[in-house]
């Protein structure tokens, strides 16, 4: 794997390597010693997918508050997905910073999102599905979210959204 560290702190992507041949290639997606050896919580505990059947679905901000934060390794197995994170660690001197990238099923890439973050997408395609794997268990009473338009992240998405749900729209804004 190829880990290529992000404008925040403890942010990665993680690119498979891939041994090619005639039949197509084979690339390792996931390792906890190599995570380890990065820095990189390597305990993941839980995996989920989120289908998503139209382009413009934003789904985000989430994230778990504490003793239940997160750390994430997500990636797109179908469609394609601008991924956004936004460090909301006080103290950390990238603390409301948010990068984006965007995540295909054709490019593999997976972003790795430390603890302390909040995590959301806009899908760019329509049957769109996200891969993640987590460090921590869910927890409906830890579970929490900030705006996804919120001024204070200033976050520039590709497109304006076309569905997002209830619960996603009502989240606060950060300094709420």
């Amino acid at each position: 794997m190829k880990f290529t560290k992000m404008a925040l702190k403890g942010a990665y992507l993680v690119e498979v390597e891939r041994f090619s041949d005639e039949r197509g290639f084979f690339g390792r997606t996931f390792c906890s010693r190599e995570f380890e050896a990065q820095g990189l919580n390597p305990a993941l505990v839980q995996c989920s997918t989120s289908y998503n059947s139209k382009k413009g679905t934003l789904r985000g901000m989430h994230f778990q508050t504490a003793p239940f934060q997160e750390a994430k390794l997500v990636r797109c197995t179908m469609g394609a997905a601008y991924d956004v994170i936004v460090d909301l660690r006080p103290g950390s001197p990238t603390y409301q910073k948010w990068v984006g990238t965007e995540i295909t099923a054709e490019n593999r890439i997976a972003l790795y999102i430390p603890e302390g973050f909040a995590h959301g997408f806009l899908t760019l395609e329509d049957r769109t599905e996200i891969f993640y794997q987590m460090s921590q268990y869910w927890s409906l009473p830890h579970g929490a979210g900030v705006r996804w338009d919120d001024p204070a992240f200033a976050i520039k998405w590709p497109a304006k959204p076309l569905i997002l749900s209830p619960k996603d729209a009502t989240y606060p804004n950060v300094e709420s």
